[in-house]
Order: C-alpha cells, then structure tokens, then sequence
C-alpha cells in the first residue's frame, strides 16, 4: 500500500540527506500517479541542483545543451509568484518549440504545473510535476491537487534551505586527483565518454571517480557535484 499525502510530508519533514528529498519525489510520482516530479534549486551562491524523476538522459542533454538559458518554464516562473500551468507559458518562438518537442521525447509529458519559490539571499526554487494526459484531465488534475502541491512545494524548500545552512560550516571536500580531473573536464563540458577519453579510463571507472566526488561533496547528482566544486574553488574552468 502506498503512503498516503499526510505521510509523504511528514517523510520529506524528517529528511536528512538530499537522497531523501530524492526518494520523496518518487514516492509522490507514485502517490498521483503522474509522469515525473521534480524540486529544483539555486542556491544563495548559485549552486544548482534537484531532486527529481527525470531520466538522466534528460538531464545530460539538458545541461548538456545549456538548455537553462531559454527554457520557458524557467523563464516564465522567474516572473511569476503563483503555480503555472505550462499551457500559460509563450511557447511560441522556434526555439521553445523545438525544445518542447525534445522533452516530449525524452518522456517528461505534454503537461506541466511548476510552483516558483523564492527564499532568502536570492534563493529561487522550482516545484514542477508533469504528466502525458488531455487537456481536461490535466485541468481537473489541478483544480483537485494545487493546494497539496504548494503545500509541498514549500516543505521541499524548508528542507532545501536547512541542508543550505547546514552545509555552509562544511570544509573543502579532499577530492583525489582523479577525482578533481573527472570535476573539470564534466565541468569544462565535456561528455561521460569524452572525459572518460581524456582521462583514458573506462566509463565504469569514470563513474566510480564521480561518485566517491559526489559522496565527498555532499552533491544530489553529478551536475550538483560540479557546481560545488567551482563554488568551493576545488576546480577551476
């Protein structure tokens, strides 16, 4: 049996790891029964990261296409303070449509409603749950759960903000040489198998070095790690 709307909140309540918040969204997937659900952050020092359903396929061609700069989802709720429908968003140019049908295939949904968060010192937050389904199932969808979503939109960003401050005592992570070359190249743009090339390892072994990073940094995903290790002036593009 699945946990019901009340437990999946006192969870994310007691979250303690970012792999936490990560369980949470897929439990909530599940709970309505929805494509994807995603909490996405930046940070008070720009750092941004997720928790979040999206293949990570998705996610590599996302940042792998800079595709932040112009997705209108982003765009659209910088603007706004209230959840939008992504049928309410100016999908209208080439570029907006093309990247639409790019997500599509990559199975994140023909619907959307993402909750814009703001928080301190420039802290801005992203609560957005898709699903592939008509236009009026969507719009009853809704109308029957937007109190919920904001509700939990918000614990997810108590959550966020916690683990913030909880990580601005934190030390430089000792990451290994291996380990910094893997962080640069990734971050210099570089593909899995290019920086695996580079570094003339396997992609087995590349992925054993980004992970023992990861841990070290305290980092949701390998993007997350990336970002902290340019925060922290670990590596240097």
């Amino acid at each position: 049996m699945h946990p019901n709307l009340e437990e999946l909140i006192q969870r994310l309540q007691q979250a303690i790891t970012l792999e936490d918040l990560q369980i949470t969204t897929e439990s909530l997937r599940e709970h309505y029964a929805v494509t994807h659900v995603v909490y996405h952050w930046v940070n008070s020092v720009g750092e941004r990261f997720g928790a979040g359903t999206y293949s990570q396929e998705w996610v590599d061609r996302y940042v792998e296409k800079d595709y932040l700069r112009m997705d209108p989802v982003i765009i659209g709720c910088f603007q706004r303070f209230h959840p939008v429908d992504w049928k309410q968003l100016d999908w209208s140019t080439k570029a907006a449509k093309s990247f639409f049908r790019e997500a599509i295939s990559f199975g994140i949904g023909n619907q959307g409603l993402t909750i814009p968060i703001r928080g301190p010192q420039g802290q801005f937050a992203l609560f957005t749950v898709t699903d592939t389904c008509p236009d009026e199932v969507w719009a009853d969808f809704i109308e029957t759960n937007s109190r919920d979503l904001i509700l939990i939109a918000h614990e997810f960003n108590k959550k966020a903000l916690e683990f913030e401050k909880g990580t601005e005592q934190q030390s430089a992570a000792n990451l290994s040489p291996r380990e910094l070359s893997a962080m640069t190249l990734l971050a210099k743009g570089l593909s899995r198998a290019q920086t695996a090339d580079e570094m003339q390892i396997s992609e087995h072994t590349l992925r054993v070095y980004i992970e023992a990073a990861r841990h070290k940094l305290g980092a949701m995903n390998t993007t997350h790690a990336v970002a902290r290790a340019l925060s922290r002036g670990l590596i240097v593009v």
